[in-house]
């Protein structure tokens, strides 16, 4: 349903959620690292999800990635919309581009059924939600 993309973004986010209390600022090798992707990737996604003030950055030598706490309170779907827009809730389950009731394709009442649960989870979650289990050390981001 997500963009490999978008679920690099939301492991992102998570990672830098996860920092907030240590004040530190991370650098785009650090977050590639810690979640198992592309530096290249996370750097272009990193200025994306800046512009769309779902994280901050700071330049220089102490600079890096980091967010607020304002920003811990946003839902799920800010980084959604922000890397795959609202389109991933109107897909079709099998790629079709004309899918609709009037025009189903086989999956299409199943799927849609859990895109609306899917869309649902990425409006009521909030970064905190996601970041909790990851520091207390019973999820992970990698593996």
């Amino acid at each position: 349903m997500l963009s490999l993309t978008c679920q690099t973004a939301i492991k992102a986010v998570i990672f830098l959620a996860s920092k907030i209390e240590s004040d530190e600022k991370m650098g785009i090798p650090v977050i590639a690292a810690e979640i198992g992707a592309s530096v290249h990737t996370v750097g272009k996604l990193l200025q994306t999800l800046v512009k769309a003030d779902v994280i901050e950055s700071s330049k220089g030598p102490t600079g890096g990635f980091y967010m607020t706490k304002a920003q811990l309170k946003q839902p799920i779907l800010q980084i959604v919309m922000a890397i795959d827009g609202a389109d991933v809730f109107k897909r079709c389950g099998l790629g079709l581009s004309k899918c609709a009731a009037t025009h189903p394709c086989p999956i299409h009442y199943d799927y849609k059924e859990v895109r609306d649960r899917f869309e649902q989870l990425c409006k009521n979650r909030k970064i905190a939600d996601l970041c909790a289990p990851l520091t207390e050390g019973v999820s992970f981001l990698i593996g």
